[in-house]
């Protein structure tokens, strides 16, 4: 396979409030909150071409057995908005992130992450700070023609 393309920038990003379906288990699997948080949204029309579509990661997978791994699956909310059954909601704070921007394979995620956070990162000057991390989802993969995530991968950061 050949080496992943991408480029990262650093920026200043918003506080986000989302709906959040939480997944326990892999993070290759939490497609199944997905279609929970949209069954919820859908007739509620909170879904719309504003909105952003996110995974938060609550675990290092390195550290984290993978059955208790723990992410959750979010969409952009207006304030004020009530969420009720098994879904929550919660703000993810702004901040200075690297953003790294990849065209990827489903498969492809672990790759991308380890460039973000074993190439880029040793050599940016910043380093990791205690916010919560995040991908951001700029398509719709099923009609990508090669099915493809175009996905921004958001790392929070703190100057050296």
């Amino acid at each position: 396979m050949e080496p992943l393309k991408y480029s990262v920038e650093v920026k200043d990003l918003p506080s986000l409030t989302v709906a959040y379906a939480r997944h326990v288990g892999p993070y290759n699997q939490i497609n199944e909150a997905f279609v929970r948080l949209y069954r919820w949204a859908d007739p509620r029309s909170l879904i719309g071409a504003e909105t952003l579509h996110l995974a938060t990661y609550h675990d290092d997978p390195d550290v984290t057995p993978t059955d208790k791994l723990r992410s959750s699956a979010c969409i952009s909310v207006p304030e004020g908005t009530v969420v009720d059954g098994d879904l929550g909601l919660m703000i993810i704070p702004g901040g200075t992130f690297a953003v790294g921007h990849f065209e990827i394979a489903v498969e492809q995620f672990g790759d991308a992450w380890n460039a973000l956070m074993g190439e880029w990162l040793p050599s940016s000057g910043y380093q990791p700070d205690d916010r919560m991390c995040y991908e951001v989802y700029l398509n719709d993969h099923k009609k990508h023609p090669e099915k493809k995530f175009i996905v921004d991968i958001c790392e929070p950061v703190r100057p050296l």
